[in-house]
């Protein structure tokens, strides 16, 4: 093996193997081979046919590619489809359909909180997880009073959570509100 070759791991014309995993996406078990390497985002897109998760930056700094893990935003271009198994995978489709809007995504649909909507997925599945962690009491770097029981959902506190997701078309004073609209039980 050439020095190149042993650096890489491999020739350029040989495949890694497969890994055969069971994936928990929306309520559905789906079953995959792929590429140890290959990412969740990769995974849902690619081999699910899932293209409602976006790739945007595919370095974890857009945000347009988050889902929820567990409950918890994640960025699916940062972390492995092998690393999933046994986890409960939410997509932007498995929060809602047409017929049955999830209430971030109707918030969203009555504040215009999206344009171009290529970030909107994303978006929307980091503002549920959002939502979570303020409910949980998880403080964040503007959180006026970290020993307070409940924080306080202000503007501020919502552009703080949701700064690592980037809309390009600037509708962030829409977003806000239509987080603030979820968050308060309303439609936005």
């Amino acid at each position: 093996m050439s020095a190149s070759e042993t650096a890489v791991g491999r020739s350029q014309g040989e495949m890694a193997p497969l890994s055969a995993i069971t994936l928990n996406v929306n309520d559905q078990v789906r079953q995959l081979e792929v590429d140890p390497r290959t990412s969740l985002l990769d995974a849902l897109r690619e081999h699910l046919r899932l293209s409602g998760t976006k790739k945007g930056c595919d370095h974890g700094q857009c945000g347009a590619c988050t889902v929820l893990i567990n409950g918890r935003r994640v960025n699916s271009c940062l972390t492995l489809a092998v690393m999933h198994e046994n986890d409960a995978i939410v997509t932007i489709e498995g929060l809602g359909d047409p017929g049955h809007l999830h209430p971030m995504q109707r918030a969203f649909v009555e504040r215009d909180g999206f344009q171009c909507g290529y970030c909107t997925p994303g978006q929307i599945c980091s503002a549920v997880g959002m939502l979570a962690e303020v409910e949980a009491g998880w403080p964040s770097h503007v959180t006026a009073d970290v020993a307070t029981p409940g924080i306080a959902l202000t503007d501020n506190e919502i552009r703080e959570r949701m700064s690592g997701n980037i809309c390009r078309c600037a509708a962030y004073p829409n977003i806000v509100a239509a987080i603030r609209g979820s968050a308060e039980g309303g439609p936005g």
